[in-house]
């Protein structure tokens, strides 16, 4: 029998990501790497850790060999416990049939049965794709302290941005009132940002009539939350002022691995108080050679720098021949960049090869991107906002 839990995370990591273009086309956005060292789940799953949330649920459906290759056990991150833990769980088979996770409370209410082995109070539900750090033992606190059935995150945004988001407009005591969707004319600028904590009795009800509604998309932010207001449940806003970013697009993810590089950076990654764990490959030193010269960057370990690095993001392995110029850009693991190519404001998947004398990218403009596992020809100009995969095909 296992030991009652007092909040148990439900992580949402099964989304495709199609705004990421080719850097999903071989993994699940939350498995993206980030930061030099990094995937964008560790934020996530470290800010549970930090908060003393042991129990976690990581729901995958697309391309999730790598997510589950990563996460592992757990250990990374402290949830490799035998009361608890992190447990991947994919959409599976039962004598009704098998089917996808058609929207995020559905993907909650298919697994039900794993947050009722627990029994908990309270639900924590989390989105794989944002870069931030919070406390969601403090979030945990107000909702309990609200008497709330429900208690979202919200950011505050500048008021021209706010008819992107789904804004809560709120009372004295903020308490929810009414929920925007991309309002035209927003009543507030508190934006949702896709963190949740719902009184889990409460919650099991509404999921359980969402389902039985035919008409329902079975969303959170569609149809759970409005129909809790509309029927007048007690719901709060929890202000969340700290860094936040929602890195569903090539430049909002190329401009979060430039948040790095600001001094001081908006988000503090070397606070020992709260630590974003990640699962590391054991790589050697980082080797910076005679010549070479590297300014205002981040060079991750087992990387080889001969050539010319500015303002540049380096994860482990990669290779940087000389000669070579990389500038403004996010390097990930294990890429070659070849000697005196040229790459600049440009996003060089996993595992790719940029070939000699190739110019990536230009000096303004979108950014370009090269995908997992790519080689560039030698010689090759790529323009400002290309994705290249393997199945581009270049001039001679």
């Amino acid at each position: 029998m296992l030991r009652k839990k007092t909040c148990v995370a439900m992580l949402l990591a099964g989304g495709q990501g199609s705004r990421l273009g080719i850097l999903t086309k071989e993994v699940a956005k939350p498995a993206v790497p980030y930061g030099g060292k990094y995937r964008i789940i560790d934020f996530p799953l470290s800010n549970c850790t930090n908060s003393g949330i042991d129990t976690v649920g990581v729901l995958t459906q697309y391309q999730p060999l790598e997510l589950n290759s990563y996460i592992g056990s757990g250990a990374p991150w402290d949830l490799d416990i035998s009361n608890g833990g992190v447990f991947v769980l994919p959409p599976y088979q039962t004598v009704k049939g098998s089917e996808w996770y058609r929207g995020t409370a559905n993907a909650i209410y298919q697994n039900m049965a794993f947050i009722e082995e627990y029994n908990p109070d309270y639900v924590l539900i989390l989105s794989g794709d944002h870069i931030y750090k919070m406390d969601y033992n403090a979030m945990l606190n107000d909702h309990i302290r609200n008497g709330a059935d429900a208690t979202i995150a919200v950011r505050p945004v500048p008021w021209e941005e706010a008819p992107r988001f789904g804004i809560m407009n709120t009372d004295a005591e903020n308490r929810i009132i009414e929920f925007e969707e991309k309002p035209k004319k927003p009543k507030s600028n508190k934006a949702s940002m896709g963190v949740y904590i719902f009184t889990w009795e409460k919650l099991r009800k509404y999921l359980i009539d969402d389902e039985a509604d035919k008409k329902s998309s079975n969303d959170f932010g569609k149809n759970i939350i409005p129909t809790m207001l509309a029927d007048q449940q007690r719901m709060f806003a929890y202000n969340f002022e700290g860094y936040w970013k929602d890195v569903g697009t090539i430049e909002s993810l190329w401009e979060a691995n430039m948040d790095l590089l600001s001094k001081p950076a908006p988000i503090d990654m070397h606070d020992k108080s709260w630590r974003i764990y990640a699962r590391t490959q054991g790589l050697p030193p980082h080797y910076i050679a005679k010549g070479a010269e590297v300014t205002d960057s981040l060079v991750s370990e087992g990387s080889s720098i001969y050539g010319h690095v500015t303002h540049s993001v380096i994860f482990g392995g990669v290779t940087i021949e000389e000669g070579a110029s990389v500038t403004d850009s996010v390097i990930m693991p294990g890429s070659i960049i070849k000697r005196g190519a040229v790459v600049r404001r440009t996003i060089v998947a996993e595992g790719a090869t940029i070939g000699a004398g190739s110019f990536i990218g230009e000096e303004t403009g979108n950014i370009a991107v090269v995908g997992h596992s790519v080689s560039v020809p030698a010689g090759v100009n790529v323009a400002a906002g290309v994705q290249v995969d393997a199945e581009t095909t270049f001039e001679a």
